[in-house]
């Protein structure tokens, strides 16, 4: 498979009783990096990758980023790092924003993963992140290579430190929003990609479907919706969805 693709594993906000957690899996030169992780992310990979007649699983994946440390984007670390150190024998790289690595142990994973019985009747074995996960900082406005990718990142207005991301692989460019108010300045700067994705979940300290449809004809139609709540209809949207399963091409908006 060639080119830059997108492939959603999930779509739905927070609340969602319809679509899993929004995250999706990016391809490019035979590489695959999962954006965000939530629970149960073997099963978001397997049926996303069998809709499309293939199989993807955490063996290709090659990293994670994780714009932020939301339940919906990240509880599927524990699963994903439990499995590589003990079914595959490695750790994963994990790309994250300092202020995200600095909670990710101590305040997000510990609780589950810091300790390990290892022989019945002697005491735990004490774990660390560097057991599961190689850990790769990404700071503002600074570029960091990965594969093919070539990723940049900026913090978004969010309950909790997130970032947004542009990243760029065989010459095109996706940008995402992540979890964000309506921010035009996050806008522009995401607006320099091909392809851009933009949560629509409304509610507080995130983006409002109607503020993204007053945005230039230009912008809108080459930007995709995700994040977006059970009860918004992609029929009467004048900006397309990104839709479960469905594969999409990271093309610039005018490619014939």
């Amino acid at each position: 498979m060639g080119g830059f693709r997108l492939l959603p594993l999930g779509v739905g906000d927070a609340f969602s009783a319809r679509y899993y957690s929004s995250c999706f899996a990016l391809q490019a030169a035979g590489v695959w990096l999962q954006v965000d992780c939530p629970h149960p992310i073997r099963k978001l990979l397997r049926e996303a990758s069998a809709a499309n007649h293939f199989e993807l699983d955490v063996p290709q994946l090659s990293a994670v980023v994780l714009t932020h440390l939301h339940a919906d984007h990240a509880t599927g670390l524990e699963g994903i790092g439990f499995y590589c150190r003990f079914m595959l024998g490695r750790t994963i790289p994990l790309i994250a924003s300092p202020e995200v690595i600095d909670d990710l142990w101590s305040r997000h994973l510990a609780g589950s993963m810091e300790w390990s019985l290892q022989v019945v009747g002697e005491p735990p074995v004490r774990r660390t992140v560097e057991d599961f996960f190689d850990i790769m900082p990404i700071r503002p406005d600074e570029e960091l290579t990965f594969g093919p990718f070539a990723i940049r990142s900026r913090p978004t207005i969010h309950n909790i430190p997130t970032i947004a991301l542009r990243i760029r692989a065989e010459g095109r460019t996706l940008g995402y929003s992540a979890d964000t108010t309506f921010d035009l300045e996050l806008i522009d700067w995401l607006g320099d990609a091909d392809f851009v994705v933009h949560e629509a979940s409304g509610g507080f300290m995130h983006t409002p479907y109607a503020e993204l449809a007053m945005l230039p004809d230009a912008l809108r139609r080459k930007m995709r919706l995700i994040h977006y709540p059970d009860n918004f209809d992609a029929k009467t949207s004048n900006i397309d969805v990104l839709r479960q399963g469905e594969f999409c091409e990271i093309m610039p908006e005018n490619h014939g």
